[in-house]
């Protein structure tokens, strides 16, 4: 087991039996982010994520940062279109011209918010700085988007980000902390609740 839980507790069952994806929901999902580069590559790769499954886009992370440039945006926005064509051969990523065209264009709007409040203040400006602690009890009750996310959303496409919709931008907002969907039955909840209230 990792991140110390045992085998008596209950973490949260979309985690399954996949080692790659039982280290990334006892260590990853859920913990507040406020670094910007890391919330940048997350809302890209949500992106890329989009009509598939999130454990196809963790097997391939390593080799997306480092196509890309490790998400550095001020990197990305300069890709023409010999680097697109050499990421649409890629085997390692997703090869979908429109997500590509939409990471580098992201990489834009990325930048211009940094110049203005930052792109940190600006997600964590949905749930006015402080993580919402849900307390769902089942799988079936988590929602696939709520208020909050079409919220951020439309100011995500206001400002020129490209596949982030609702459901996407909700996926966000767990992965990064912005709400706690741990099941209150997960060790992990409480844990990434104490995360919040130390970066609080």
């Amino acid at each position: 087991m990792s991140a110390g839980m045992s085998e008596d507790e209950t973490r949260c069952p979309w985690a399954g039996n996949d080692p790659l994806y039982i280290a990334y929901h006892d260590t990853e999902w859920g913990v507040p982010k406020h670094d910007s580069r890391a919330l940048f590559e997350k809302l890209v790769l949500e992106g890329f994520q989009a009509g598939l499954s999130w454990i196809t886009i963790l097997r391939k992370r390593e080799r997306f940062r480092e196509v890309f440039d490790n998400f550095e945006a001020a990197q990305m926005v300069d890709y023409g279109p010999e680097k697109i064509e050499a990421l649409l051969k890629d085997p390692g990523i997703i090869r979908h011209r429109g997500k590509i065209e939409a990471a580098i264009s992201n990489a834009r709007a990325f930048l211009e918010l940094e110049q203005g409040p930052g792109f940190t203040n600006f997600i964590w400006d949905t749930v006015d700085g402080q993580t919402v602690q849900n307390g769902f009890r089942s799988m079936s009750e988590i929602p696939a988007e709520t208020a909050q996310s079409r919220a951020l959303a439309k100011a995500l496409k206001a400002h020129g980000f490209r596949f982030c919709g609702p459901v996407t931008v909700y996926a966000f907002m767990q992965s990064v902390g912005l709400v706690n969907d741990h099941l209150v039955s997960c060790p992990r909840h409480a844990a990434c609740a104490g995360l919040a209230q130390q970066a609080g």
